[in-house]
């Protein structure tokens, strides 16, 4: 029997650059506080979130710079687009994460936002930027694994 919680996520936005940017060492789900126009853009798949970070204000953590499009039908009651949205998590969460940041200059990145059980959700992570020799590696490392997979595909 299936758990409930394998069945599949409905992605609004994702970040696809940020694991060839950074390098992910911990990941971690929050909550997002959303108006009403926000959950209803964010529910068509217009949201993008490629140029966005989360920051630590007074001790709460808070999604910058993520574009989320106006909700058309809305009129005189949309959201802001590019607003700073604040990031549901336990007190002991932020604190870890914040700490990372601090002491080991890391950068908290948003992986993915989705729907679960009806509610906004984002994946973080605590990554460190990668250099331009490391990001070389990678590309080297995913043609060879591509070859290595035509190769073996071929010989079947």
């Amino acid at each position: 029997m299936a758990e409930k919680d394998a069945k599949p996520r409905r992605i609004a936005a994702e970040n696809r650059k940020a694991r060839f940017e950074y390098a992910i060492a911990d990941t971690l789900e929050a909550g997002i506080a959303l108006q009403g126009s926000e959950v209803k853009s964010l529910r068509a798949g217009k949201a993008t979130i490629g140029e966005s970070y989360a920051a630590e204000k007074n001790g709460e953590l808070f999604l910058v710079n993520a574009y989320i499009p106006e909700y058309l039908e809305a009129h005189q009651f949309n959201h802001e687009t590019k607003r700073p949205r604040k990031l549901l998590l336990h007190r002991r969460q932020v604190d870890k994460l914040v700490g990372a940041v601090q002491r080991e200059g890391m950068t908290i990145v948003p992986l993915k936002i989705y729907f679960k059980h009806g509610l906004a959700k984002c994946l973080l992570a605590v990554g460190k930027g990668k250099k331009m020799h490391d990001k070389r590696q990678d590309i080297k490392k995913r043609e060879s694994d591509r070859e290595i997979a035509r190769e073996l595909a071929r010989k079947k």
